[in-house]
């Protein structure tokens, strides 16, 4: 039985507009834990300051992860959103928007930090993907 994968928003929750409150996995499948992605290209340069350039070069990042596992945007079922500035929230929902399905988005939580290990990094995300075995 391969993986299914349900994405929930249940009536007693509110509907948020950029992610889903349960996402429910029923295996057997794989799954696939991606670390903290940020907008540094393959040199290991940090794209620029600007916030869209580094949330699109993430999500770049991790849709190169996906895809050495097989895996694309629609199988993955988590994200965890670390900004530095929560004022860049739609903006990141922007560029999401562009990788992912929005009509079952991935669940999601963001949260506002201080700041990263390395100068000038604005974002980083983690991703957990479920594919069929």
């Amino acid at each position: 039985m391969p993986a299914k994968t349900r994405f929930l928003n249940p009536e007693t929750l509110t509907k948020p507009p950029a992610y889903t409150q349960v996402v429910e996995v029923t295996t057997p499948g794989r799954m696939v834990f991606i670390s903290g992605q940020i907008g540094v290209g393959r040199d290991g340069k940090l794209v620029s300051g600007d916030f869209r350039a580094q949330a699109i070069q993430t999500f770049e990042n991790i849709k190169a992860a996906l895809v050495a596992v097989g895996a694309r945007f629609e199988h993955v079922v988590k994200l965890n959103n670390y900004l530095v500035e929560l004022e860049h929230q739609p903006i990141l929902r922007d560029v999401r928007g562009l990788y992912l399905n929005m009509a079952a988005p991935p669940a999601s939580t963001s949260v506002r930090v201080v700041g990263f290990a390395r100068e000038g990094v604005l974002l980083e995300v983690e991703a957990i993907a479920v594919l069929p075995e």
